[in-house]
């Protein structure tokens, strides 16, 4: 990894937009502590500092690499256009209209992309008007609430948290156009990488408690270290999964034109295990939010309703439950859009492959979905093992406010796998020799 940067570093135009991913992170991390105006930042830090252990508010805080509890610009982060992204994988599939505008080529793509940033800026202007409400209901977080200056407040509150969601969107697609490429992804991997440290730094603060009062807190100096161990391992199994793939071994007969004999050669189709990324955590996690979204606005104090919600805490087993089955569901469901098996097979057929010991048409179909359902299960237990492993580790030592959850190592790796590969893909292209050279 550090050879192909270094590499890329070497070639001009290579360095001018690392250079510039590197501008747009800056950009992205001072925005992230820019405050919006008219809030009291000693209300707003106890009001966190009190909401640290709530899954949802959590996992947002991560996304935005911290902005979101400082309720800054960017507080929002790019939450919004993931959400927008997934809402338009959905309607394309459910709407005869999109699904036609998807198979355009790149007009199509481009006007679904116009959607997505439309989508991406009211759902920022929905989760804008929620954050305001959830400030304002603690008191003196907002400074004025009543009157018209406290709608004055409240609209440039919003408006603000708005704004920023489209800027983080806008600073996603330059990176895109003029930086290294994955763009959203990257501003993603800023953020969470940002709270590397407030991790760290909890593990640190445990291991010293237990350095301190040996006598109440003496388990945590064993641990502390085994959670720096349980993060390396993840990391290694989740790079090792990224790189596993089933191979689906293909056969292609032999042709004669003219003088000369086409096929014969024996090659493979590569499936990946984890083909879905990250996605079916994402996924999972935008719909187990839906319940701390709506706290926002209703927070029993007592009854069924303050069950239900503390039900789908991070400690509670509902939501364990839930997490676990919406992350395999999402794996299947994103398998099911990424891959046709009947496509698949006739496109064998039409180019004169055959899977060994499989008749082509249908059965090589049923045979492919039967691999595909295997390798998409496997992968989905991978996730769901990842993502549940800080919820279960948590709950068995009482290690509290650790930051840094299975999702956000996924993504790291993850992004920081896709980067390498992108760098190197573009290397090889300033290096292939054509036919005139």
């Amino acid at each position: 990894m550090l050879n192909t940067i270094k590499n890329a570093w070497r070639i001009p135009d290579l360095r001018k937009k690392m250079l510039y991913t590197l501008l747009i992170i800056v950009v992205f991390r001072f925005g992230s502590v820019i405050p919006v105006p008219f809030l009291d930042a000693a209300a707003l830090s106890n009001l966190m500092s009190a909401a640290s252990e709530n899954t949802a508010l959590g996992y947002i805080n991560m996304l935005t690499g911290g902005a979101f509890s400082y309720a800054s610009l960017f507080a929002m982060g790019i939450t919004p256009y993931i959400n927008s992204s997934i809402i338009m994988q959905l309607m394309t599939i459910a709407i005869p209209a999109l699904e036609r505008l998807q198979k355009e080529g790149e007009t199509g793509r481009k006007k679904i992309a116009t959607i997505t940033r439309y989508v991406t800026v009211g759902l920022g202007l929905i989760q804008g008007i929620a954050y305001y409400f959830y400030l304002r209901s603690n008191a003196g977080v907002v400074k004025i609430t009543n009157g018209f200056a406290g709608f004055f407040v409240g609209l440039v509150i919003v408006l603000a948290f708005t704004a920023g969601t489209a800027l983080v969107m806008w600073m996603g697609e330059q990176i895109n156009d003029k930086g290294i490429g994955n763009g959203i992804s990257i501003i993603l991997f800023a953020g969470i990488v940002a709270r590397l440290p407030v991790t760290f730094g909890g593990v640190w603060q445990y291991f010293n408690l237990g350095l301190t009062s040996p006598s109440t807190s003496g388990q945590y100096l064993v641990l502390a270290p085994l959670f720096i161990i349980l993060f390396l391992v993840v990391i290694w199994v989740i790079v090792f999964m990224n790189e596993a793939e089933r191979r689906i071994p293909v056969q292609y007969a032999k042709k004669v034109v003219g003088r000369k004999m086409y096929g014969g050669q024996s090659t493979y189709m590569p499936v990946k295990v984890a083909m879905s990324g990250v996605m079916p955590v994402i996924f999972a996690n935008a719909i187990l939010g839906i319940p701390q979204f709506i706290k926002f606005f209703w927070n029993p104090s007592e009854g069924f309703g303050k069950a239900f919600m503390d039900a789908f805490s991070s400690t509670g087993w509902l939501y364990t439950i839930l997490y676990f089955l919406l992350i395999i569901m999402f794996a299947y469901f994103y398998m099911s859009v990424q891959y046709n098996p009947l496509e698949m097979a006739n496109n064998l057929r039409q180019n004169n492959g055959t899977v060994p010991g499989m008749r082509p048409g249908k059965p090589t179909a049923e045979f492919i979905a039967k691999i595909l359902s295997k390798v998409t299960l496997i992968g989905a237990l991978f996730l769901a093992f990842v993502a549940l492993i800080p919820i279960i580790f948590t709950n068995i030592t009482g290690m509290y406010g650790l930051s840094l959850g299975g999702t956000s190592v996924i993504i790291i790796v993850g992004v920081a796998l896709e980067t390498v590969k992108q760098l190197e893909s573009q290397m090889m292209m300033r290096h292939y020799k054509g036919f005139l050279d």
